[in-house]
């Protein structure tokens, strides 16, 4: 086996270091960036986090509501159902003409009563899901708010960065400026 030269061997250990230079400069910047993906992951996460919150919160305020609607709507058709039952009853039991024109003014009576209960119950649930759309709007507009100050500090620390970064390259350059002179 013929042996190695020095000068081959030098030139094997150099390759050697280069490779290793090269590797190590390679998972630097592999650390470098899974640390800008890491930073990326958290926020991504934080933002779901918050966009969860905020809509359990809007989807609880939409089934108490849907809750309250529903119970206003069955109380009032179960109280106009009874009263027109009730009428129904009474119009069965009438034998004679006496008693049936007394039951004209009745049924009016049971007619209104259930038109009035309907628009009221109307009114009631259009009020009440009006003031459910103003708290999800509420909670929307607080969470925008939160976001466009948050959106906003972090456009102010970039900016500030990137003003100390370029003062910085500024001062290099006019140092490596004035060395090369």
């Amino acid at each position: 086996m013929p042996t190695e030269t020095s000068s081959a061997k030098v030139v094997a250990m150099q390759q050697k270091q280069a490779y290793a230079a090269l590797h190590n400069l390679t998972f630097r910047q592999i650390q470098r960036g899974a640390a800008m993906y890491q930073q990326f992951n958290e926020q991504f996460a934080a933002a779901t986090r918050q966009f969860a919150d905020t809509a359990a919160q809007i989807n609880r305020l939409a089934l108490d509501n849907a809750e309250a609607v529903f119970g206003m709507q069955m109380s009032a058709m179960g109280n106009r159902a009874n009263a027109t039952f009730a009428f129904f009853g009474e119009a069965a039991g009438a034998r004679d003409m006496d008693s049936l024109r007394t039951l004209w003014p009745k049924g009016v009576q049971v007619a209104r009563e259930n038109l009035e209960s309907a628009v009221s119950t109307t009114q009631e649930v259009i009020g009440r899901q009006l003031k459910t759309q103003e708290e999800i709007a509420n909670i929307t507009k607080s969470q925008l708010e939160a976001t466009t100050r948050r959106v906003g500090d972090q456009a102010q620390r970039a900016q500030s960065e990137f003003e100390a970064n370029v003062a910085k390259a500024t001062e290099q350059a006019q140092a490596a400026s004035k060395a090369s002179k």
